[in-house]
């Protein structure tokens, strides 16, 4: 198969000059070899599929451009993948979908490595391995490869042949999952429809729980701005960028502490001092959405001045199933607002 594969890559890249295209091919081989010697914990004889299912999950988000340089952050959409490629590939059950395992565990294979956040230091198991997806996100800033290897990644043929080689070699090429409609697609639908999945499950425990509260945490900051044009709904802030920067907080109205709620009636957009405000009971919206100041809060009387916004509706989604929850609202009103 990777015969046939190679031609293919000859085929494409005929235009390089040949010291190019050997080169290409000299490093394609040097990575399958690597990519297929994956140094792996044995269990009941068979040797955990964690790091082949990373890596897969890695190429699938290169495939749709969440990943568009060599930093491979720890992102809700890869944590998500990650379980979607598990359910596909994986049918022995005494492995468990510990996403946090071989994306600290694969820079042993020296192609992964990792770029740690400053001052921070791993805290380990017994086993010295990660402690949780928690430590591990408090710890790395992201992962990256070797520059060859992502170089090839960025070519279409020989993504493919990487990706292909990869499962058929662990997994005997078993039907991969479609790219959209997974987990992470599924839980969208449940938060802008308000389904109660949307509240987890809060007694929970273990790897599998704490990254479903991740990804859902992730999807919720993802939708909530989008359903209100990227705008604060109280100032009507709104910053574009053309790098992927996000200026407008998705706000609990209830805190996840209480009912772990991210549905979309539970949310607010709000710019970070807002969201600051309103999480402190200094600020509060009426369940007819006007915004209330608290007594408490004290500005001066610039044009900045916050008093501006007093007894003024918020921005509201385009469809009104959308809008913040009144319930939600009330609960605010009484329970957090500094009156």
């Amino acid at each position: 198969m990777f015969f046939g594969r190679q031609t293919q890559i000859l085929k494409t890249n005929s235009y390089l000059p040949l010291k190019y295209l050997f080169k290409v091919l000299q490093n394609l081989s040097h990575y399958l070899n690597k990519l297929t010697s994956l140094k792996r914990a044995t269990v009941e004889t068979t040797k955990a599929p964690h790091k082949p299912i990373l890596l897969l999950s890695v190429i699938d988000l290169i495939r749709t451009k969440h990943i568009t340089e060599n930093k491979i952050f720890i992102s809700p959409e890869l944590v998500a993948r990650f379980n979607d490629n598990w359910k596909a590939f994986v049918t022995q059950d005494y492995f468990t979908p510990n996403f946090s395992l071989p994306f600290f565990h694969l820079r042993s294979e020296k192609f992964w490595h990792l770029q740690t956040k400053t001052d921070r230091q791993f805290l380990l198991t017994k086993s010295h391995s990660i402690k949780s997806l928690v430590s591990l996100n408090d710890t790395v800033d992201y992962a990256y490869l070797d520059e060859d290897l992502y170089n090839l990644l960025q070519q279409q043929t020989e993504r493919e042949a990487i990706y292909h080689h990869l499962k058929t070699f662990y997994f005997n090429d078993k039907n991969e999952p479609p790219i959209i409609g997974g987990l992470f697609e599924e839980i969208e639908g449940q938060i802008l429809n308000d389904a109660p999945q949307t509240a987890i499950y809060k007694t929970g425990k273990g790897t599998e729980y704490e990254e479903e509260i991740f990804i859902r945490s992730g999807v919720f900051k993802k939708i909530i701005p989008q359903q209100y044009n990227y705008t604060c709904a109280i100032t009507g802030l709104r910053v574009n960028s053309i790098f992927d920067i996000q200026m407008i907080d998705a706000c609990h109205i209830i805190p996840f502490s209480i009912t772990h709620d991210c549905s979309i009636s539970n949310g607010l957009s709000l710019c970070p001092n807002m969201h600051r405000a309103y999480d402190r009971g200094l600020i509060s919206i009426t369940p007819d959405y006007q915004i209330i100041l608290s007594p408490h809060f004290s500005n001066n009387d610039s044009t900045h001045s916050l008093n501006q916004f007093d007894g003024k509706k918020i921005l509201l989604p385009k469809e009104e199933k959308h809008y913040p929850g009144k319930v939600n609202l009330e609960w605010h009103l009484n329970e957090r607002f500094l009156k």
